[in-house]
């Protein structure tokens, strides 16, 4: 198994990375505008993935087949983008019950990456008929350029690889990288094993909190250069598996190319959100009608940063169903958060979105 690994550059990147991913997380947008963010960035990164493996659409027609009525005919490439969106999607309420990475949650994933194609395809893959070699090979040359191990091993590998993530305190952003490469080096599948590996890794990042909530595509970066991002996981190593890719003698290789495409990642989410929290503040308050305005100006005006419907229906005199209907205006358009104890609301406070944006509001 790949071993973890710290060099001067590798401790570098993964500081760069946790600063912005603080930045990151200081920024409030409003709910409808994460969510159209998130959304963007789903699809980007199911067109991104897809086309590390050749799949030849452009962005466009990755982006009509996702949007396309479910029931009519897709073809092979228009399925496979629409199965790694399900795939997000999929995760993402995964991510909510806080499900942990094991080898139930990669088969299902993969069978989704896989839906539509045959049974042989889902699933371990089985023994080879004799004479035949299960390889990935070179679609120019024939050649094999990687011999994955027996399938008779795959069990045992992906129960190590379960126990690793499990017992490891290795940094969040290794994790992600050694998930990685052991998904993609395992080969589990007869199909489907980099869109897996690309997923389940993404998966880990999410659920240490490195996934910047949901925006950008980190498949954007590798699909920019998916030779180099091939030549990083082979890290000059021969083809066999067993020949030195069961444990690569110098992890650096790959772990610091993951950890490159990180830092470019959670840079340009940085930029994306200071771009969104500039646009939308007046998009948002035009979202706004002139009594949930009056409000919002209320709450800033009397330093209000907490309140609940009761107490602030009375100093206002009105109901406390009127004041819930407003605030749930401000609470959809990112101005106010609730505060959730015991799962249920108690109070609502003054977003940081709105703190930042005081004096846009009280102008407008």
């Amino acid at each position: 198994m790949i071993q973890s690994v710290l060099t001067n550059e590798i401790v570098r990147q993964i500081t760069i990375i946790e600063e912005n991913r603080f930045r990151i997380s200081n920024v409030e947008l409003p709910t409808v505008v994460m969510n159209k963010l998130r959304k963007n960035s789903k699809k980007k990164s199911s067109y991104a993935s897809n086309k590390i493996e050749g799949n030849p659409l452009t962005e466009k027609q990755a982006e009509d087949a996702i949007e396309s009525d479910p029931h009519k005919h897709f073809l092979k490439p228009e399925q496979e983008i629409r199965n790694y969106f399900m795939a997000l999607s999929f995760l993402e309420q995964k991510q909510k019950e806080k499900a942990k990475v094991n080898v139930q949650l990669i088969m299902d994933v993969q069978a989704i990456v896989e839906k539509g194609a045959s049974k042989e395809k889902i699933g371990l893959r089985g023994p080879m008929p004799p004479g035949f070699l299960f390889a990935v090979y070179d679609s120019q040359s024939g050649n094999a350029d990687y011999i994955p191990p027996e399938h008779s091993d795959i069990p045992m590998l992906l129960r190590e690889l379960e126990d690793y993530i499990a017992t490891t305190d290795d940094h969040p952003l290794i994790i992600a990288a050694i998930v990685h490469y052991q998904l993609v080096t395992i080969h589990p599948f007869e199909d489907g094993n980099g869109r897996t590996a690309r997923l389940i890794s993404g998966y880990i990042l999410d659920y240490y909190g490195y996934g910047f909530q949901g925006i950008g595509s980190l498949e954007e970066y590798i699909a920019y250069d998916s030779d180099e991002y091939y030549s990083s996981l082979q890290m000059g190593l021969p083809a066999l598996y067993y020949s030195g890719r069961v444990n690569p003698p110098h992890p650096e290789i790959w772990i610091g190319y993951f950890l490159r495409m990180m830092e470019l990642y959670s840079k340009k989410v940085c930029e994306i959100s200071r771009e969104a929290k500039d646009y939308n503040i007046q998009a948002s308050l035009s979202f706004l009608n002139s009594k949930e305005m009056d409000l919002l100006r209320f709450l800033i005006r009397n330093n209000m940063m907490e309140y609940t419907p009761i107490e602030l229906g009375k100093i206002l005199g009105v109901t406390n169903k009127t004041v819930i209907n407003r605030t749930v205006k401000l609470v959809n358009n990112g101005f106010v958060v609730p505060v959730i104890v015991k799962e249920r609301i108690r109070s609502y406070r003054v977003s940081n979105y709105t703190k930042e944006n005081i004096r846009e509001i009280l102008q407008t």
